[in-house]
């Protein structure tokens, strides 16, 4: 979800391999000489990154789940003062971006999450909370007859929409990036606008 355009580091080549192994194998299907093959160094080389393959876990999905919450920040200091529509597609795009260039996150999140330690699980439900509710707020501000609650359930209803791209994994499922994430930006709206009372 990164969108420096650097070169990426060891570590964040590390955790992007991971990632995606984790995702297509799941997590005990593959072992740290094929996540240290994949970056060009031995098994054994990636402990001087990271003390184990549940370090790589943790870190990617408490790492993502921060990104999340602080680009949605950074997008609404961004729109600040603009209409309750233009936040809330600013929220949707930025969305869209994880769901089509962060795809393994969404399966290792699905898959994964109840491996972490405890704390780490806990820190990642603290942070999805803090996101939804950051869009709730938005969602209330466009839609002011809709109860919190029904928000919130639109809310997480949208996110299984837009979160629903690892599923579409076929040669040609998807018909471009642009394409599907205008077709995903659409469906979105009609989802908040079918939420808000008849």
């Amino acid at each position: 979800m990164a969108t420096r355009t650097d070169a990426p580091t060891r570590r964040e080549q590390i955790l992007r391999e991971a990632a995606r192994l984790f995702a297509e194998r799941g997590f005990h299907g593959v072992g740290v000489d094929e996540i240290g093959a994949a970056v060009g160094i031995s098994g054994p080389g990636l402990y001087r990154h990271f003390p184990g393959k549940d370090a790589m876990l943790a870190e990617l999905l408490v790492g993502i789940s921060g990104q999340l919450l602080t680009g949605a920040k950074q997008r609404l200091k961004e729109v600040d003062g603009a209409a309750p529509e233009v936040v809330l597609d600013s929220l949707i795009e930025g969305h869209i971006d994880f769901a089509l260039d962060d795809r393994p996150l969404i399966t290792l999140h699905d898959r994964e999450l109840d491996r972490l330690r405890d704390s780490d699980r806990k820190l990642v439900r603290q942070l999805q909370r803090q996101y939804v509710e950051l869009w709730v707020g938005v969602v209330r501000a466009l839609y002011p007859d809709l109860a919190e609650p029904a928000a919130r359930s639109a809310v997480h209803s949208v996110f299984g929409l837009l979160n629903s791209t690892p599923h579409l994994t076929r040669s040609g499922s998807l018909p471009g990036r642009a394409t599907t994430a205008a077709l995903l930006h659409r469906m979105a709206r009609g989802a908040f606008a079918a939420a808000g009372p008849a």
